[in-house]
């Protein structure tokens, strides 16, 4: 974790100095602006060494949601945590159907951000798939590519690439088909904790991939109420 590099956008000058202070002191490298235009031109030069994304909304300039969207322009995979005053609902759906991983909200201790960028970082590479009786990677007429984040069907003019987490709840799904995963389950292995704000960012996700997946009507993820989601495959006819 100490080699990490964070991209730290935010504005207000006396926050922004103790978590950056604090962040060094574990260990982060910290690149840190204070304004939104300034964080924008330096996504466009390139995300290329940064590790993490810690994005204030409400900036001058250029907002947080904005900056959002720019860094998956650049890439798909980087992780992204909000770091926001605001508390609405759909401000903080908002952010994750942007592409953010996560969202904490201010004020927030130190101890709390250390540990959400330690869990994300922990997660940065998928991991392998345990051996099956089936293919994991065959989902009806799609095929996943776990390490590759690829998601292709044979009617798509190109493979589909997917987000870390996205493949992260993808492969946890298909390598326990036809097996109901409780939501704890689920939130404790690709978030690192079970928290109800947690279970929306789950259920967003879950809502992505039944988009991705659409093409083949014989792959469906079920909600099971007040249990969890099954990955099913039914039989070609």
């Amino acid at each position: 974790m100490s080699a990490a590099r964070l991209l730290y956008v935010e504005d207000d000058e006396g926050l922004g100095f103790v978590t950056r202070d604090n962040l060094e002191l574990h260990g982060f490298t910290v690149e840190h602006l204070n304004d939104g235009t300034a964080a924008a031109e330096r996504i466009r030069e390139g995300t290329s060494g940064v590790d993490l994304c810690l994005l204030d909304v409400m900036l001058p300039g250029v907002d947080g949601f904005e900056l959002a969207r720019l860094v998956r322009e650049q890439d798909r995979d980087m992780p992204i945590l909000f770091l926001t005053a605001k508390s609405l609902e759909e401000d903080r759906l908002r952010g994750l159907r942007l592409g953010a991983d996560d969202y904490i909200t201010k004020p927030f201790s130190v101890e709390e951000l250390i540990l959400r960028i330690e869990v994300f970082l922990r997660r940065s590479r998928v991991r392998p798939v345990a051996a099956a009786a089936f293919d994991p990677g065959q989902l009806g007429a799609y095929r996943f590519e776990v390490r590759e984040l690829r998601l292709s069907h044979p009617d798509e003019a190109s493979p589909r690439r997917l987000t870390r987490r996205e493949a992260e709840l993808l492969q946890l799904l298909s390598s326990r088909r036809e097996q109901v995963l409780e939501r704890a389950t689920i939130l404790e292995q690709i978030w690192g904790t079970n928290d109800y704000f947690l279970g929306r960012s789950l259920d967003v996700f879950v809502s992505r991939l039944r988009k991705y997946l659409r093409r083949d009507a014989r792959v469906r993820i079920e909600n099971i109420h007040g249990v969890g989601f099954t990955l099913t495959i039914a039989a070609a006819d």
